[in-house]
């Protein structure tokens, strides 16, 4: 493998899927904020959601699966795109290992 690609691989693959989740931290302005949305991809390490609350990238809050119950303490790693009907495209991570909060085994990406 060149080191081009090396630097470009992902840590896991990505799954494009829907799982409802709740957000809860604080906004933009620092205020309390619950919001029950959906997540658009998903990967071991994190995955893309939509979110209507301005959020800060950078920002730490609590992410919870509805359907399995289990809370994870996530981080903002990106805002993409325009605010939609749905929300904004947010990028997360994960700041503990959970390679099972999503309810999807992940092969390696390569």
């Amino acid at each position: 493998m060149s080191e081009a690609q090396i630097k470009t691989r992902r840590r896991s693959l990505r799954i494009w899927i829907n799982i409802p989740v709740r957000a809860s931290g604080k906004d933009a302005d620092g205020k309390d904020f619950s919001e029950d949305t959906q997540t658009i991809v998903v990967n071991a390490h994190g995955g893309l959601l939509f979110l209507q609350q301005p959020v800060k990238v950078g920002t730490d809050f609590l992410l919870t699966n509805r359907d399995t119950k289990e809370e994870q303490p996530c981080r903002v790693v990106t805002l993409r795109g325009p605010l939609t009907d749905k929300g904004m495209d947010i990028g997360i991570e994960f700041l503990l290992p959970s390679p099972h909060f999503w309810g999807v085994d992940f092969p390696p990406a390569y």
